[in-house]
């Protein structure tokens, strides 16, 4: 290949990727479908439901038309290879080209079928026809989603390709080349995912943005997950210290249980085998604070942690980590480092 054929594809994929997913720099540009077909796709404050019909309609025949694109391009790119000239182009070319073709064939066929019957068969209008009462049809379901959403109380977040819209009734979200919707009253939502994002700004605990299930009652009704920077939900503080402590002990040296020794159910929770020997390791035998426990293993790692969370003052978190508790059998004093998980 030579500088032209490999400057043009590099820059026409770049181009293409941002015109697909449309980052920040090319909706400020202006470069999405939604503007460019501004004048044709109407407002969506003014009627969402045939925004959104006409909306993914054109961007699903836009993005199949930039394999198309690209072979318009290295026409001129690479004008050595002779492409615009099906019987002296390339085998691998002309292969390309069939391609290039069928993808916005394909599109515009299906948008077509979409259309027919003033889009009744668009995948948006099907949704809305499952919540039609049987005398209207999915016209008078879309004309009150219409009015919910050109309410100034409705909540919508996230990126333009992954928009959480929830109004009074509806919950709807919008993508790239779909519009799913659920009316309020018959979702049921399962939280299924959640991660940790930032610090709160008000206090010490972390921020985890949940994944949300919504699955709909109505039969028909395709399920979705929605995932919202707002939506947050806190681990109480000792939960999170929990996860500290079994974090902390999974790093401090580990106890051989002799094989003479059968390890006994946890009897703090009988659920679980006892699985953490406390071990003084801190310092040496006759150093500090913390003493030497001559207990067998009795307690699991998860039994051990409440209970050295419930010897904390609730006040000061700050200082649980360093403290140190007694032996919730023998009373002798040990600290983090002195808990040693079983092997």
């Amino acid at each position: 290949m030579d500088s032209p054929e490999v400057t043009f594809t590099l820059a026409y994929l770049v181009f293409a990727v941002c015109f697909v997913f449309t980052p920040t720099e090319f909706h400020s540009a202006g470069l999405t479908v939604q503007n460019l077909l501004s004048g044709w796709l109407g407002s969506e404050d003014a009627a969402f439901v045939p925004y959104h019909l006409r909306r993914t309609s054109a961007t699903l025949l836009c993005h199949s038309l930039l394999p198309l694109g690209y072979y318009v391009g290295m026409c001129f790119a690479a004008s050595e290879k002779q492409l615009y000239s099906l019987s002296r182009a390339p085998e691998a070319w002309r292969l390309f080209l069939l391609l290039a073709v069928t993808l916005p064939t394909i599109a515009s066929t299906l948008i077509y079928y979409w259309s027919c019957d003033q889009w009744a068969r668009h995948p948006l209008a099907r949704t809305l026809a499952l919540y039609a009462l049987p005398q209207s049809g999915w016209r008078a379901v879309a004309s009150s989603v219409n009015t919910e959403f050109r309410r100034i109380d409705k909540f919508a977040t996230g990126a333009p390709g992954a928009r959480v819209i929830v109004t009074d009734t509806w919950v709807m979200k919008v993508t790239t080349y779909r519009v799913h919707a659920a009316r309020q009253q018959d979702v049921h939502l399962t939280v299924t995912g959640s991660r940790q994002h930032a610090l709160s700004a008000d206090s010490s605990l972390p921020v985890q943005l949940l994944t949300i299930h919504v699955a709909s009652a109505s039969p028909g009704v395709r399920a979705f997950d929605i995932r919202a920077a707002n939506v947050v939900i806190h681990q109480s503080l000792g939960d999170l210290f929990l996860e500290t402590f079994a974090s902390l002990v999974e790093v401090n040296p580990t106890y051989s249980v002799p094989s003479s020794q059968e390890l006994e159910a946890c009897i703090g929770c009988m659920q679980t085998r006892a699985s953490v020997k406390l071990v003084k390791t801190c310092q040496e035998a006759a150093e500090g604070e913390c003493q030497q426990c001559y207990c067998r293993p009795m307690w699991c790692l998860t039994c051990m942690g409440k209970w050295f969370a419930s010897r904390q003052d609730p006040q000061r978190p700050d200082t649980w980590l360093a403290s140190r508790v007694p032996c919730p059998t023998c009373r002798a004093r040990f600290c983090i480092l002195d808990v040693c998980a079983v092997r």
